[in-house]
């Protein structure tokens, strides 16, 4: 049976400016330094994406780039920016994952909360987190056993947490 990764990610720190609306919010300066971490430390425990599963909002777009120059990728992985990571839900979080092809063996997946951290307690409700869920620059890896497709509440055991911090 093929063993699949997915690991979602919480957007690293963003800034508040007034007046700007929430899509537009740009990480801090910390936030592009934990975003850094966050591709270090991916790197550094074989976890290197097939596929970006990204909401197209700045603050994760920048954490993506920030990630990808410390993950100095040969071959750069497929990226797609899609609304619904943005304003959905678990489930259509869940829904974009289950529609990776079966050549992608890991999905990286950057958020927001609440739904980030939602669609990883639904993988593995007996997991162990955080009770305010993922932090900003947290990551939570996910086993998968079989095909994208198969992938359902409960089906994803939690082996590895991290909250990047630069």
């Amino acid at each position: 049976m093929t063993e699949r990764t997915l690991v979602l990610l919480r957007h690293s720190k963003a800034d508040r400016p007034t007046g700007m609306a929430d899509i537009d919010r740009p990480l801090t300066e910390r936030g592009h330094a934990d975003a850094a971490a966050a591709g270090v430390w991916l790197a550094r425990h074989g976890y290197r994406p097939d596929l970006v599963i990204c909401s197209p909002s700045k603050r994760t777009r920048q954490t993506w780039h920030g990630i990808s120059v410390a993950l100095a990728e040969r071959a750069a992985p497929e990226v797609h920016y899609d609304e619904l990571v943005y304003d959905g839900a678990a489930a259509d979080l869940l829904g974009l994952t289950k529609a990776a092809g079966p050549e992608v063996k890991t999905v990286l997946m950057i958020g927001h909360n609440p739904s980030i951290s939602l669609l990883s307690a639904v993988l593995d409700p007996a997991a162990d987190g955080d009770s305010d869920g993922l932090r900003t620059s947290g990551l939570a890896v996910h086993r998968v056993k079989g095909d994208w497709s198969d992938l359902r509440a409960g089906s994803a055991a939690m082996t590895d947490t991290h909250t990047a911090r630069g």
